[in-house]
């Protein structure tokens, strides 16, 4: 009889454990799916993109069998565990999602409800690349966000590749030049006043970017208009 009850308590015990472990993940998936939609549609709002775009967490990525971006299709922007993992704050998640907005967007542009843009941006996704960073930039300083965010997340986020000539995608070192570059010629206050200075990813940044802030400077210092060969 004891034992029959002890094995009563104990079915109950685990049954209310997985339970509770549930309802946590619905919860912390009800609060990241809460932060996106407030955040993205802020940055919506802020830039006034009047084109229907919602956002969604999913915990599991799916790969999709064209290497095309969903948003290019389905004009949702989608954020998967893979990439929260490296999202520490708002800044960071508002420079995910003002990049995917950005993606999603130009799915209206062009013939054919917006499929022929998806074909045009992998024509050119390099240079496309570049420009969605500039933008998801623009995209956050007009929602109040700080851009240098961008750089922390792609910093901890994004591998860097020993070579870019036969890949489809910019050396992380020198998108991450385009962007300081950017941000120091259109939003030098966001550098002068810079709260991720002594964080370790931006220090890692600094150290990572020596050669090719040099060449910057000596731009800067020339006053050159030619665009730098960023390594």
């Amino acid at each position: 009889m004891h034992k029959l009850i002890i094995s009563v308590v104990l079915l109950l015990l685990c049954q209310t454990c997985v339970f509770s472990a549930d309802m946590t993940q619905i919860e912390k998936e009800q609060n990241i799916q809460q932060q996106i939609s407030d955040i993205g549609t802020k940055l919506l709002n802020a830039n006034k993109i009047d084109k229907r775009i919602v956002f969604a967490y999913d915990e599991a990525e799916k790969k999709a069998l064209l290497k095309i971006d969903p948003a290019i299709t389905s004009r949702q922007v989608i954020l998967y565990d893979g990439d929260y993992k490296y999202i520490e704050n708002e800044d960071e998640l508002a420079a995910y999602l003002a990049r995917k907005i950005l993606i999603a967007f130009k799915s209206y542009d062009g013939i054919f409800n917006g499929y022929m843009g998806a074909f045009q941006l992998k024509a050119a996704p390099k240079k496309f690349e570049l420009v969605a960073d500039k933008r998801a930039v623009d995209f956050m300083v007009n929602a109040g966000y700080h851009p240098v965010g961008l750089i922390t997340l792609i910093q901890k986020s994004c591998p860097q590749k020993r070579f870019d000539r036969f890949s489809s995608k910019n050396l992380t070192s020198k998108r991450l030049a385009h962007i300081y570059e950017y941000i120091y010629t259109k939003y030098p206050y966001y550098l002068a006043n810079n709260p991720y200075f002594e964080s370790e990813p931006y220090q890692n940044f600094l150290l990572t970017s020596i050669e090719n802030r040099r060449m910057f400077e000596q731009k800067v210092k020339t006053g050159s208009k030619e665009e730098i060969e960023y390594e």
